[in-house]
């Protein structure tokens, strides 16, 4: 899922002022709530203003014009400070006496607080940011004039100009940090900082012609209702912003990633080699996953999976009549001119509506409680196709955005079946990230911190294991939809093994990718920019097959137990009844609802 949120990801940025994280009057050490709700308010409260670009991705409006440095010293600093003082608020709440699910929300929120002290104890500020993610490849997406940042009145022009001119402290911070990590040999490798060089050049972010610039896209698409004095100033304020601060510190950027950086860059491919390596790689597989498990455990997990897959991919391959290897096969499918029944638009779109008409009288047998959130499929816009991948974006708590499933459709005489197309609609849209994400948005009895939370163990897991719902659904019964089924689990079985090799030194990066591409019908550069995404994100691939297991193992597991006691409706319904949770606090609530049904 392409959340608009992205929870889940490594913290990219934003928040106020270094100012405030100063001890002596910081708005975040006066608190001193004991009642669970309010210490929960609060803790969301400050966060966001730690955090004001995860604000604005939410419709949250009051904090649009903040920058903050958040990977400075002093901001982190005081940001642990503040996690503390939540913590220590958190240990005088009287457990017992909770109800099951207050003690639910406690357990979320501690395990929330020790999960980001944890995190700065190894310095996620030596890499501040990748190839794949970090505040440099998002702020172009904000500020297009096509993303969460508004631009429907002056003022909205005016926060984002401050964005905009605080952004070069932003990058300068960067380099500092980077420097940093040099002195304590944190470094990236160097096959993944030749990636970040070209992206700080790209032509949409340092043109001088303003017209290819992203940045200048709210200059070109004005309210209508703005006056003609508005419009001038406000062009000659945007025009000076992006030449004189954004295109400059892109620049700089790009000069010291090559310079500087580059040579100093490591030969190596995972964290094992970094000091305290193994250290750092078990703590990001904990984060991850939400479970004690080692990266070893993790790794038996895959080859085990990876195994069953192929028979049953075999399995497909003599049901096709295809005679070569498993290998040829899995080539073969992407070419097979029977895997592509389709000519236009309208019929992929129409096959997708197709799934969803098949699956919705077995929906009421699988759920007593479905989201409010209106559902629309759509096909990519244009500007955006060439590179977009199929998405769900979820709709807005108040019901006026419906959650909307894209469908990049490029080619649609290229649209492939065996690239997962009934399971991608099970894991994207219904029942998969629709369900999950627009439930946990609209139970305004949850705490904010978890109506918008993220846990990529849980979140990627429902909708994972959501697609294991296709049988049930009368799904998969087409060889090549059953083989795209198939892939789809391939590949998350396939980074357990992966993301584990690589960061244990088990694995080097050519031999990943050799790996990834005799399991899975990716070309070479799909599949290397799979494996070098577990090497800037260690630990974050692990989430999707580890959740999935989790929720399939809860629910084998109380169908035993339980026997004719146990409802899937009930048991889906109480997996999501909380929205997103790390597993280990699953298990907990899985089983004080398993007692209740004895």
């Amino acid at each position: 899922m392409k959340n608009v949120l992205l929870k889940g990801m490594i913290c990219i940025g934003l928040a106020v002022s270094l100012a405030s994280c100063k001890k002596s009057d910081s708005p975040l050490t006066k608190v001193t709530p004991t009642n669970l709700d309010s210490i929960a308010s609060n803790y969301y409260e400050q966060y966001l203003k730690l955090y004001p670009l995860d604000a604005t991705s939410q419709g949250d409006t009051r904090y649009n014009d903040q920058l903050p440095i958040n990977i400075d010293k002093d901001f982190i600093s005081g940001e642990v400070a503040f996690y503390n003082s939540i913590q220590n608020q958190l240990d005088k709440v009287d457990y017992k006496s909770l109800s099951d699910d207050d003690k639910v929300v406690y357990d979320v929120l501690d395990y929330t607080l020790k999960d980001k002290i944890e995190a700065y104890a190894y310095h996620p500020e030596y890499i501040p940011f990748t190839q794949f993610t970090g505040l440099p490849l998002n702020f172009p997406l904000f500020g297009s004039g096509e993303g969460s940042q508004p631009f429907k009145t002056e003022k909205d022009y005016e926060d984002w100009l401050q964005r905009m001119n605080k952004f070069p402290l932003w990058m300068d911070s960067a380099i500092e940090n980077f420097k940093d990590g040099i002195t304590n040999k944190v470094v990236l490798p160097k096959k993944l900082i030749v990636k970040m060089i070209p992206q700080m050049r790209a032509e949409e972010i340092i043109s001088p012609d303003l017209d290819k610039n992203i940045f200048y896209g709210p200059i070109k698409n004005f309210p209508k209702n703005f006056t003609k004095a508005q419009k001038d100033k406000l062009t000659t304020q945007y025009k000076e912003a992006i030449l004189k601060k954004i295109i400059p510190a892109y620049t700089k950027m790009g000069t010291f990633l090559e310079k500087e950086y580059l040579p100093k860059g490591r030969d190596t491919d995972g964290y094992n080699s970094l000091p305290k390596g193994n250290e750092i790689y078990q703590f990001y597989v904990k984060s991850w996953t939400t479970t004690n498990k080692s990266p070893e455990e993790i790794n038996k997990i895959g080859v085990q999976q990876v195994n069953m897959l192929r028979a049953e991919m075999e399995k497909v391959k003599q049901q096709v009549g295809f005679s070569g290897s498993l290998e040829e096969f899995i080539n073969f499918v992407k070419t097979d001119p029977k895997a592509m029944p389709y000519k236009t638009s309208k019929e992929v779109l129409a096959g997708f509506n197709g799934i969803l008409s098949k699956i919705t009288p077995k929906l009421k047998t699988m759920f007593n409680v479905t989201p409010k959130t209106k559902f629309e499929i759509r096909q990519t816009e244009k500007f955006r196709e060439a590179s977009a991948s199929a998405e769900y974006i979820q709709g807005t708590p108040d019901g006026k955005r419906p959650g909307i499933f894209y469908v990049p459709l490029p080619d649609p005489s290229k649209y492939n079946v065996t690239s997962g197309m009934e399971s991608l609609f099970l894991h994207e849209a219904i029942p998969g990230h629709h369900y999950q994400v627009s439930l946990q948005q609209e139970n305004t009895k949850l705490p904010k911190f978890m109506r918008f939370g993220w846990f990529g163990a849980y979140g990627e897991g429902w909708a994972h294991y959501c697609e294991t719902l296709g049988p049930e659904f009368g799904l998969y019964t087409d060889p090549y939809q059953k083989m795209g089924y198939l892939s789809d689990q391939m590949l998350r079985a396939v980074r357990l093994v992966v993301d584990t090799g690589i960061h244990t030194g088990k694995m080097t990066r050519e031999e990943a990718i050799k790996y990834f591409l005799s399991n899975i019908s990716y070309d070479e550069a799909s599949a290397t920019a799979e494996v070098e995404r577990y090497m800037a994100m260690p630990g974050q691939a692990l989430g999707y097959k580890i959740g999935s297991l989790r929720i399939r193992e809860l629910r084998d597991q109380y169908q035993k137990e339980l026997g004719e006691k146990f409802n899937l409706a009930a048991f889906h319904d109480e997996v999501l009844s909380q929205g997103c949770l790390p597993l280990d606090v699953l298990n907990r609530k899985m089983e004080l609802w398993a007692k209740k049904q004895k």
